[in-house]
Protein backbone atom coordinates (compact mmCIF):
# COMPACT_ATOMS: atom_id res chain seq x y z
CA UNK A 1 0.00 0.00 0.00
CA UNK A 2 2.90 2.36 0.62
CA UNK A 3 3.92 1.90 -3.02
CA UNK A 4 0.41 2.80 -4.23
CA UNK A 5 0.43 6.06 -2.28
CA UNK A 6 3.83 7.10 -3.64
CA UNK A 7 3.55 9.46 -6.66
CA UNK A 8 7.04 8.47 -7.81
CA UNK A 9 5.92 4.83 -7.88
CA UNK A 10 2.96 5.70 -10.13
CA UNK A 11 5.25 7.62 -12.49
CA UNK A 12 7.65 4.66 -12.59
CA UNK A 13 4.71 2.28 -13.20
CA UNK A 14 3.30 4.33 -16.08
CA UNK A 15 6.75 4.83 -17.62
CA UNK A 16 7.63 1.15 -17.37
CA UNK A 17 4.21 0.08 -18.70
CA UNK A 18 4.63 2.34 -21.73
CA UNK A 19 8.16 1.03 -22.27
CA UNK A 20 6.99 -2.59 -21.99
CA UNK A 21 4.33 -1.93 -24.65
CA UNK A 22 6.93 -0.34 -26.96
CA UNK A 23 9.32 -3.24 -26.39
CA UNK A 24 6.41 -5.62 -26.99
CA UNK A 25 5.85 -4.36 -30.55
CA UNK A 26 8.41 -6.84 -31.88
CA UNK A 27 6.61 -9.57 -29.94
CA UNK A 28 3.25 -8.68 -31.51
CA UNK A 29 4.77 -8.52 -35.01
CA UNK A 30 6.33 -11.96 -34.55
CA UNK A 31 3.03 -13.30 -33.16
CA UNK A 32 1.18 -11.89 -36.18
CA UNK A 33 3.55 -13.53 -38.66
CA UNK A 34 3.59 -16.92 -36.92
CA UNK A 35 -0.15 -17.06 -36.11
CA UNK A 36 -0.99 -15.96 -39.66
CA UNK A 37 0.31 -19.33 -40.90
CA UNK A 38 -2.22 -21.22 -38.76
CA UNK A 39 -5.84 -22.06 -39.44
CA UNK A 40 -8.11 -19.12 -38.70
CA UNK A 41 -9.73 -20.80 -35.69
CA UNK A 42 -6.30 -21.39 -34.06
CA UNK A 43 -4.91 -17.89 -34.58
CA UNK A 44 -6.53 -16.19 -31.52
CA UNK A 45 -5.47 -19.15 -29.33
CA UNK A 46 -1.85 -18.86 -30.50
CA UNK A 47 -1.81 -15.10 -29.81
CA UNK A 48 -3.29 -15.55 -26.33
CA UNK A 49 -0.91 -18.37 -25.42
CA UNK A 50 2.04 -16.39 -26.81
CA UNK A 51 1.27 -13.30 -24.75
CA UNK A 52 0.52 -15.35 -21.62
CA UNK A 53 3.89 -17.07 -22.07
CA UNK A 54 5.53 -13.66 -22.37
CA UNK A 55 3.93 -12.55 -19.10
CA UNK A 56 4.79 -15.82 -17.33
CA UNK A 57 8.44 -15.76 -18.41
CA UNK A 58 8.84 -12.15 -17.30
CA UNK A 59 7.27 -12.71 -13.87
CA UNK A 60 9.34 -15.88 -13.28
CA UNK A 61 12.52 -14.03 -14.24
CA UNK A 62 11.64 -11.21 -11.85
CA UNK A 63 11.31 -13.65 -8.94
CA UNK A 64 14.65 -15.13 -9.99
CA UNK A 65 16.22 -11.72 -10.43
CA UNK A 66 19.36 -12.73 -8.50
CA UNK A 67 19.90 -15.62 -10.90
CA UNK A 68 19.26 -13.37 -13.90
CA UNK A 69 21.87 -10.88 -12.73
CA UNK A 70 24.37 -13.70 -12.06
CA UNK A 71 24.19 -14.66 -15.74
CA UNK A 72 26.31 -11.62 -16.64
CA UNK A 73 29.36 -13.29 -15.10
CA UNK A 74 31.82 -14.65 -17.63
CA UNK A 75 32.40 -18.42 -17.64
CA UNK A 76 34.64 -18.64 -20.73
CA UNK A 77 37.26 -16.16 -21.94
CA UNK A 78 39.00 -16.45 -25.30
CA UNK A 79 41.46 -14.54 -27.46
CA UNK A 80 41.88 -15.57 -31.11
CA UNK A 81 44.04 -12.59 -32.03
CA UNK A 82 41.46 -11.00 -34.33
CA UNK A 83 38.60 -11.58 -31.86
CA UNK A 84 38.47 -11.74 -28.08
CA UNK A 85 35.61 -11.90 -25.63
CA UNK A 86 34.12 -13.06 -22.34
CA UNK A 87 31.17 -15.41 -22.81
CA UNK A 88 28.35 -15.17 -20.26
CA UNK A 89 24.88 -16.68 -19.95
CA UNK A 90 23.16 -13.40 -20.84
CA UNK A 91 25.29 -12.91 -23.95
CA UNK A 92 24.53 -16.44 -25.21
CA UNK A 93 20.76 -16.03 -24.75
CA UNK A 94 20.61 -12.57 -26.35
CA UNK A 95 23.01 -13.46 -29.20
CA UNK A 96 21.24 -16.76 -29.90
CA UNK A 97 17.88 -15.00 -29.96
CA UNK A 98 19.19 -12.49 -32.48
CA UNK A 99 20.42 -15.30 -34.75
CA UNK A 100 17.05 -17.10 -34.51
CA UNK A 101 15.14 -13.90 -35.27
CA UNK A 102 17.38 -13.14 -38.26
CA UNK A 103 16.96 -16.66 -39.63
CA UNK A 104 13.19 -16.64 -39.18
CA UNK A 105 12.73 -13.17 -40.71
CA UNK A 106 15.00 -13.72 -43.72
CA UNK A 107 13.46 -17.13 -44.46
CA UNK A 108 9.93 -15.70 -44.29
CA UNK A 109 10.84 -12.84 -46.65
CA UNK A 110 12.48 -15.34 -49.02
CA UNK A 111 9.32 -17.51 -49.10
CA UNK A 112 7.09 -14.51 -49.76
CA UNK A 113 9.28 -13.06 -52.52
CA UNK A 114 9.80 -16.41 -54.23
CA UNK A 115 6.10 -17.24 -54.04
CA UNK A 116 6.80 -20.74 -52.72
CA UNK A 117 5.27 -20.09 -49.32
CA UNK A 118 3.31 -22.99 -47.95
CA UNK A 119 -0.30 -22.44 -47.19
CA UNK A 120 -1.09 -20.50 -50.40
CA UNK A 121 -3.59 -23.24 -51.29
CA UNK A 122 -5.71 -22.27 -48.30
CA UNK A 123 -4.28 -24.88 -45.92
CA UNK A 124 -2.39 -23.99 -42.77
CA UNK A 125 1.37 -24.17 -43.26
CA UNK A 126 2.07 -24.60 -39.55
CA UNK A 127 0.69 -26.48 -36.56
CA UNK A 128 -0.41 -24.89 -33.30
CA UNK A 129 2.26 -26.80 -31.36
CA UNK A 130 5.07 -25.71 -33.71
CA UNK A 131 3.87 -22.10 -33.60
CA UNK A 132 3.73 -22.09 -29.79
CA UNK A 133 7.24 -23.60 -29.64
CA UNK A 134 8.63 -20.81 -31.86
CA UNK A 135 6.78 -18.19 -29.81
CA UNK A 136 8.07 -19.67 -26.54
CA UNK A 137 11.70 -19.73 -27.72
CA UNK A 138 11.65 -16.12 -28.81
CA UNK A 139 9.70 -15.03 -25.72
CA UNK A 140 12.56 -16.22 -23.55
CA UNK A 141 14.90 -13.81 -25.36
CA UNK A 142 12.39 -10.93 -25.36
CA UNK A 143 11.74 -11.56 -21.65
CA UNK A 144 15.44 -11.31 -20.78
CA UNK A 145 15.78 -8.10 -22.79
CA UNK A 146 12.63 -6.64 -21.20
CA UNK A 147 13.62 -7.54 -17.64
CA UNK A 148 17.13 -6.15 -18.02
CA UNK A 149 15.60 -2.87 -19.23
CA UNK A 150 13.09 -2.83 -16.35
CA UNK A 151 15.80 -3.46 -13.76
CA UNK A 152 17.75 -0.48 -15.06
CA UNK A 153 14.68 1.76 -14.91
CA UNK A 154 13.18 0.98 -11.48
CA UNK A 155 15.49 1.58 -8.55
CA UNK A 156 15.63 -1.20 -5.94
CA UNK A 157 17.51 1.01 -3.47
CA UNK A 158 15.94 1.52 -0.08
CA UNK A 159 13.56 4.51 0.38
CA UNK A 160 13.65 7.44 0.00
CA UNK A 161 16.24 6.92 -2.77
CA UNK A 162 14.40 3.99 -4.36
CA UNK A 163 11.41 1.71 -3.79
CA UNK A 164 13.21 -1.16 -2.06
CA UNK A 165 13.72 -4.63 -3.56
CA UNK A 166 10.14 -5.79 -2.85
CA UNK A 167 8.62 -2.50 -4.05
CA UNK A 168 10.63 -2.51 -7.27
CA UNK A 169 9.52 -6.08 -8.08
CA UNK A 170 5.88 -5.17 -7.35
CA UNK A 171 6.06 -2.20 -9.74
CA UNK A 172 7.69 -4.30 -12.47
CA UNK A 173 5.13 -7.12 -12.12
CA UNK A 174 2.22 -4.65 -12.27
CA UNK A 175 3.70 -2.98 -15.35
CA UNK A 176 4.17 -6.35 -17.08
CA UNK A 177 0.61 -7.51 -16.34
CA UNK A 178 -0.95 -4.20 -17.49
CA UNK A 179 1.14 -4.09 -20.67
CA UNK A 180 0.29 -7.72 -21.57
CA UNK A 181 -3.45 -7.07 -21.04
CA UNK A 182 -3.25 -4.03 -23.35
CA UNK A 183 -1.33 -6.05 -25.95
CA UNK A 184 -3.93 -8.84 -25.74
CA UNK A 185 -6.68 -6.32 -26.53
CA UNK A 186 -4.89 -4.97 -29.60
CA UNK A 187 -3.10 -8.15 -30.78
CA UNK A 188 -6.12 -9.34 -32.80
CA UNK A 189 -6.72 -6.15 -34.82
CA UNK A 190 -2.98 -5.63 -35.33
CA UNK A 191 -2.51 -9.23 -36.56
CA UNK A 192 -5.48 -8.92 -38.91
CA UNK A 193 -4.15 -5.65 -40.33
CA UNK A 194 -0.63 -7.06 -40.78
CA UNK A 195 -1.82 -10.26 -42.46
CA UNK A 196 -4.25 -8.39 -44.77
CA UNK A 197 -1.55 -6.07 -46.12
CA UNK A 198 1.45 -7.78 -47.78
CA UNK A 199 3.53 -4.58 -47.69
CA UNK A 200 3.00 -4.30 -43.93
CA UNK A 201 4.05 -7.95 -43.59
CA UNK A 202 7.32 -7.27 -45.40
CA UNK A 203 7.81 -4.12 -43.33
CA UNK A 204 7.16 -6.09 -40.13
CA UNK A 205 9.65 -8.77 -41.15
CA UNK A 206 12.19 -6.03 -41.93
CA UNK A 207 11.64 -4.67 -38.42
CA UNK A 208 12.37 -8.14 -37.03
CA UNK A 209 15.64 -8.16 -39.00
CA UNK A 210 16.56 -4.82 -37.40
CA UNK A 211 15.68 -6.15 -33.95
CA UNK A 212 17.70 -9.30 -34.66
CA UNK A 213 20.74 -7.16 -35.55
CA UNK A 214 20.17 -5.13 -32.37
CA UNK A 215 20.12 -8.35 -30.30
CA UNK A 216 23.34 -9.53 -31.99
CA UNK A 217 25.02 -6.22 -31.16
CA UNK A 218 23.71 -6.34 -27.58
CA UNK A 219 24.87 -9.94 -27.15
CA UNK A 220 28.30 -9.01 -28.53
CA UNK A 221 28.43 -6.06 -26.14
CA UNK A 222 27.52 -8.27 -23.15
CA UNK A 223 30.26 -10.71 -24.23
CA UNK A 224 32.78 -7.84 -24.53
CA UNK A 225 33.69 -8.80 -28.08
CA UNK A 226 36.74 -6.96 -29.40
CA UNK A 227 38.05 -7.11 -32.96
CA UNK A 228 41.85 -6.86 -33.37
CA UNK A 229 42.21 -5.57 -29.81
CA UNK A 230 40.08 -2.49 -30.46
CA UNK A 231 37.12 -1.16 -28.51
CA UNK A 232 34.34 -3.38 -27.22
CA UNK A 233 31.43 -3.78 -29.63
CA UNK A 234 28.77 -1.22 -28.73
CA UNK A 235 25.08 -2.03 -28.38
CA UNK A 236 22.56 -0.20 -30.59
CA UNK A 237 20.44 2.34 -28.65
CA UNK A 238 16.81 1.15 -28.68
CA UNK A 239 15.57 4.73 -29.14
CA UNK A 240 17.12 4.99 -32.61
CA UNK A 241 15.72 1.61 -33.60
CA UNK A 242 12.14 2.23 -32.50
CA UNK A 243 12.16 5.73 -33.97
CA UNK A 244 13.07 4.26 -37.37
CA UNK A 245 10.30 1.67 -36.98
CA UNK A 246 7.62 4.24 -36.15
CA UNK A 247 8.82 6.56 -38.91
CA UNK A 248 8.68 3.74 -41.47
CA UNK A 249 5.18 2.79 -40.29
CA UNK A 250 4.05 6.40 -40.58
CA UNK A 251 5.33 6.61 -44.17
CA UNK A 252 3.67 3.28 -45.04
CA UNK A 253 0.33 4.46 -43.59
CA UNK A 254 0.59 7.57 -45.76
CA UNK A 255 1.21 5.33 -48.80
CA UNK A 256 -1.80 3.17 -47.97
CA UNK A 257 -3.97 6.25 -47.51
CA UNK A 258 -2.76 7.70 -50.82
CA UNK A 259 -3.46 4.44 -52.66
CA UNK A 260 -6.93 4.28 -51.15
CA UNK A 261 -7.73 7.85 -52.16
CA UNK A 262 -6.29 7.44 -55.67
CA UNK A 263 -8.77 4.67 -56.44
CA UNK A 264 -11.86 6.81 -55.78
CA UNK A 265 -11.62 9.16 -58.81
CA UNK A 266 -11.00 6.18 -61.10
CA UNK A 267 -14.17 4.49 -59.88
CA UNK A 268 -16.24 7.67 -60.36
CA UNK A 269 -14.76 8.23 -63.80
CA UNK A 270 -15.59 4.68 -64.86
CA UNK A 271 -19.11 5.05 -63.50
CA UNK A 272 -19.61 8.22 -65.60
CA UNK A 273 -18.40 6.40 -68.71
CA UNK A 274 -20.82 3.54 -68.04
CA UNK A 275 -23.71 6.02 -67.53
CA UNK A 276 -22.91 7.77 -70.82
CA UNK A 277 -22.74 4.43 -72.67
CA UNK A 278 -26.11 3.40 -71.24
CA UNK A 279 -27.66 6.73 -72.28
CA UNK A 280 -26.25 6.36 -75.81
CA UNK A 281 -27.65 2.83 -76.00
CA UNK A 282 -31.11 4.09 -74.95
CA UNK A 283 -31.06 6.86 -77.57
CA UNK A 284 -30.03 4.41 -80.31
CA UNK A 285 -32.79 1.99 -79.38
Amino acid sequence: MEILTNPDAWIALLTLTFLEIILGIDNIVFLSIVSGKLEEKDQPKARRIGLLLAMTFRVILLFGITWVMSLNKSFFDFDLGFLSGEISGQSIIIFGGGLFLLYKSVSEIHHKLEGDEEGTNGKASNTLGAAILQIALLNIVFSFDSILTAIGLVSAAEPPVGFGAAGAIEIMIMAIIISIIIMMIFAGPVSKFVNNHPTIQILGLSFLILIGVMLLAEGSHLANFKFFGGETVHSIPKGYLYFSIFFSLFVEFLNLKMKKNSKKPVVLYNNKIMDEKLKDADVTN
